[in-house]
């Protein structure tokens, strides 16, 4: 459970590490542009039932600790929609993360193909283009420069 620690305040927020970690990216983009926003978020099970709301202001002081030494790997998905709500009227709302639930099918996919968590696993596609993120073949990771052009 990460804290943040804002203000003058001697109440510290609890937010578990992993939404802590991504919310921080958000917010110090902000607070870097000096643009000042809200933040909200619904409180945890263990406390009254609620929600709070705090104004960011790039001349608060604002601290983040993590419990884990670690960093975690971030969700750009995530990011983006924190991101998309800080740029929103109603400031950041903090949500849960979104998690694929399972494979999905994929228009056009060869028959076999399972979408999970965002990977596409064929044994053999055809295409004349193809625009991907990030790709991974036989369990390496595979830039642009390694692909052989036609």
């Amino acid at each position: 459970m990460g804290t943040i620690y804002y203000g003058g305040s001697a109440t510290p927020i609890h937010i578990e590490d992993r939404a802590l970690a991504h919310l921080k990216v958000v917010v110090a983009t902000k607070l870097r542009r000096d643009e000042s926003f809200t933040l909200s978020w619904r409180h945890p099970d263990d406390q009254p039932q609620g929600r709070t709301t705090i104004w960011l202001h790039p001349s608060i002081p604002l601290r983040f600790v993590f419990d884990d030494p670690e960093p975690v790997s971030l969700s750009r998905e995530w990011i983006e929609d924190l991101a998309n709500s800080a740029n929103s009227s109603g400031g950041i709302s903090l949500v849960a993360e979104h998690f694929d639930t399972g494979p999905e099918p994929v228009a056009g996919a060869e028959s076999g193909a399972d979408v999970a968590l965002g990977t596409v696993e064929v044994e053999s596609l055809d295409v004349e283009s193809l625009d991907v993120e990030s790709l991974r073949v036989a369990g390496e990771d595979v830039t642009a420069k390694d692909v052989p052009s036609r």
